[in-house]
């Protein structure tokens, strides 16, 4: 399926162009702001062959595409007239809780040039290891200019979170832009080191300047550009509204920058300084009270954050440290959960005896090398369970050793490429030792166990991959013909169909008018009034499904049957359309019994648990 394809469905499965608010990416994700997150049909979209799985986290509803999303990404601009953020005059913000909004507002501002800081990691250690290799010369003009390409946009954090707080704040990007440069501007750098070497202060018509010129100002610095255009979106605001409309083109400007500009450097940048200090002391102060508890925490717990969206509150205090000490501990931490997940793909790759879910764990393992877990997690691990849980229980191990061996990054990214920012300033060796030697332990443990103890070929587990496609099943499993929740069979009011006589199975409420085809086989049985169908698989399995209770009552109102007794049909096939709202208005319970009404022939039926269901999902694994 191509990328314009995918990204047509995606379109109007999130329920149009005109219940898109926003769309922005990420290294695997489509992040959405939607009108109505009802509107999108989330199961639809679950069970795409070109996507990986939804998730609604933090205010956003974000559709896992996986490595190509910024091709997908191309093609949806192309196809829809929206911008990268919402409308102001849409947002949602009072329905979102504080940490949905803080969520949103931190992914919003970082992702855009989260790989950019990632690649210029990367080169950043890559340099250090041919400096310490003797490859090259730090004096060198080729050294200069390699490392001004992968430090230029760490001293100059502040103009890209200029454009991207801009955008969040629904403010004018220039006017930010304009702004950080302010704050860069070297020649008041300059002046400033003049002023501190000759013993005077800074001051603006008497009000103190509080500036280190001695460190580059606001060069680095995360906190101070992000408050300040946070307050201009209210300021230019305010000067949109007194200005005068034949002079705005010049005069919200003027007055923006009159009141931006000095405030920022007398009170917003140094509270952002003291803010952005306090973070990193109050992340110290955790880290020293047990580091190798809270490298355990974090290696352990980084996947489920990242699964809901919540490490976004993280990443910004590690690129803080970064930015503000030159160091993180964070980093090296959480690269043994990363390494994790690829070890236990590695394991499942190696155990499952399946084709499609093989190729799956064998790319899921490498992509997740390189720092790009989605994929691997929601394609593999996840829907596995175990390989997950050990994957989450290998990245506690290694994190907690990268902690007892006090690795320290000196620059951001999490993959096997970003090894070489942990060597020391001095050369040393040893942290990146000890970081490969916790993220081994990490990798192994999680491969080793889901190799053995993963149940990846066991029929109780979950080998469906959240792309969704029930043609390669084996014949050992019958899928759901509906979408909906499943109850236990016991809980329905039938007598008959409770109290399992007339076969093992399950109840399923669907959400739905569609009932489809569970395998291959024969349709055995159809009422005249479509409200019942039984299907014979080729190997002898009887499936009985009864739409609805009483509803033989409705002499095929509301039932429109697409096959006939003894067609032949195969898995996921239309069978039987119904009127689901209008069997509810005759006072029918709807919720259908699906049963195995030859079990009792069976040594072993393995029923899914109760809870929501697509059709075309694995409900029963049969053993002969």
């Amino acid at each position: 399926m191509s990328h314009k394809e995918i990204a047509a469905d995606v379109l109007k499965l999130v329920g149009g162009q005109s219940n898109v608010k926003s769309v922005v990416h990420c290294a695997t994700r489509l992040r959405f702001q939607l009108k109505d997150d009802a509107k999108a049909d989330t199961e639809a979209l679950k069970n795409h062959d070109g996507i990986i799985q939804v998730v609604q986290s933090g205010g956003q509803y974000q559709i896992v595409i996986g490595s190509h999303v910024s091709d997908v990404y191309e093609e949806l601009m192309a196809l829809g007239n929206f911008s990268g953020e919402a409308d102001a005059s849409e947002s949602s913000d009072e329905k979102k809780g504080l940490v949905s909004k803080a969520i949103d507002i931190i992914s919003s501002i970082f992702t855009p040039f989260l790989g950019i800081i990632a690649g210029s990691g990367v080169l950043k250690g890559l340099l250090n290891l041919a400096v310490f290799f003797g490859w090259i010369n730090v004096e060198s003009g080729g050294y200069q200019l390699l490392y001004a390409a992968a430090d230029g946009i760490f001293y100059f954090m502040p103009m890209a979170l200029a454009v991207t707080a801009a955008r969040k704040f629904k403010t004018n990007e220039f006017l930010a832009l304009a702004l950080a440069t302010a704050m860069l501007y070297p020649n008041f750098q300059n002046f400033a080191a003049g002023v501190a070497a000759a013993g005077g202060s800074l001051t603006f018509f008497g009000l103190p300047i509080i500036y280190s010129a001695d460190i580059g100002g606001y060069a680095s610095t995360v906190i101070p550009i992000i408050l300040a255009v946070w307050i201009q979106s209210y300021v230019e605001k305010f000067a949109r509204k007194i200005t005068p409309s034949f002079l705005r083109v010049f005069g919200v400007a003027l007055i923006t920058l009159l009141v931006m500009v000095p405030l920022t450097f007398i009170l917003i940048g140094p509270l952002g300084l003291v803010v952005g200090q306090g973070l990193g002391a109050g992340y110290k102060a955790i880290y020293n009270m047990s580091s190798v508890v809270a490298g355990a925490v974090l290696g352990g717990f980084w996947q489920v954050l990242v699964i809901f969206g919540m490490h976004w509150g993280l990443v910004p205090i590690a690129i803080n440290n970064l930015q503000t000490t030159g160091m993180d501990t964070m980093i090296p931490m959480s690269l043994a959960g990363v390494l994790a997940q690829s070890g236990a793909a590695l394991g499942v790759f190696l155990k499952t005896r399946d084709a499609k879910l093989k190729g799956l764990a064998g790319s899921g393992a490498l992509t997740a090398l390189f720092g790009i877990t989605e994929p691997t997690v929601y394609g593999v691990t996840l829907p596995l369970k175990k390989p997950f849980i050990f994957g989450c229980i290998g990245g506690a191990i290694g994190g907690a050793i990268t902690a007892f061996n006090g690795v320290i990054s000196y620059a951001f990214g999490q993959s096997i490429l970003t090894f070489p920012n942990f060597i020391g300033p001095d050369g040393d060796l040893s942290k990146v030792i000890g970081s490969i030697i916790a993220c081994s332990i990490a990798f192994l443990f999680a491969a080793i166990m889901t190799y053995f103890f993963g149940g990846v070929n066991k029929a109780e587990a979950k080998e469906q991959t959240a792309a969704g496609d029930t043609t390669d099943f084996a014949e050992d499993v019958i899928t759901s013909p509906l979408s909906g929740e499943i109850v236990p069979l016991a809980s329905i009011e039938d007598p008959v169909f409770a109290s399992g006589t007339m076969g093992q199975g399950v109840a399923i409420v669907p959400s739905d008018g569609k009932l489809l085809a569970p395998a291959d086989g024969e349709i055995a049985l159809l009422f005249p009034t479509g409200h019942a169908v039984g299907l014979k698989t080729s190997d002898g399995t009887e499936i009985l499904m009864h739409i609805g209770m009483d509803t033989v009552e409705l002499n095929g109102e509301g039932f429109k049957t697409h096959v006939k007794q003894g067609d032949t049909v195969t898995r996921g096939q239309l069978l039987v359309e119904f009127d689901r709202e209008l069997i509810v208005s005759k006072g029918k319970p709807v919720v259908t019994p699906v049963v195995i009404t030859n079990s009792a022939d069976l040594s072993h039926v393995a029923i899914a648990e109760p809870g929501e269901v697509a059709a075309g999902e694995r409900l029963f694994q049969l053993e002969k």
